[in-house]
């Protein structure tokens, strides 16, 4: 309403040739749009300061600590709209077992040992649980046909 300078509504509308009733409405319609613009605003600020792992409770939370009276499910209606939702950590999972030096089977590793003869048709499986197992096979008898 400050840029109307020294003339009033009335005045202005009159010059427009608008209705005085269909200004206000004009303006009407137009504030909940400014104020949508600066919740989302401060939405994709507090995610972005938090490096997206905050979700829509935490951003409700603090835009309620900022002052801005926001209810939860537009929070998460923004959010999903701008693809704000949080990243999620994954918990560490170990996949692979490092010691399987210390459960080793003498008579095929001797066999399939890195210096005999048939080194190259042996080959380590490591099953799930904690024991490894060698394979070993004849690829002379193969080799026939």
């Amino acid at each position: 309403m400050s840029l109307q300078g020294s003339l009033s509504i009335e005045r202005m509308c009159e010059l427009a040739r608008v209705s005085r009733a269909s200004f206000y409405r004009s303006f009407q319609e137009q504030r909940p749009i400014e104020e949508e613009m600066e919740v989302r605003s401060a939405i994709q600020q507090i995610a972005v300061e938090h490096r997206r792992r905050y979700g829509y409770r935490r951003i409700s939370a603090e835009l309620r600590r900022r002052g801005m009276r926001v209810n939860h499910k537009r929070v998460m209606r923004i959010m999903a709209e701008d693809n704000l939702l949080a990243v999620r950590t994954r918990a560490f999972v170990v996949t692979t077992n490092s010691g399987f030096g210390s459960a080793s089977h003498s008579g095929l590793q001797t066999r399939c040992g890195p210096s005999s003869r048939s080194a190259r048709s042996c080959s380590l499986v490591r099953p799930v649980k904690r024991h490894s197992v060698f394979l070993a096979s004849r690829f002379s008898e193969l080799q026939k046909f």
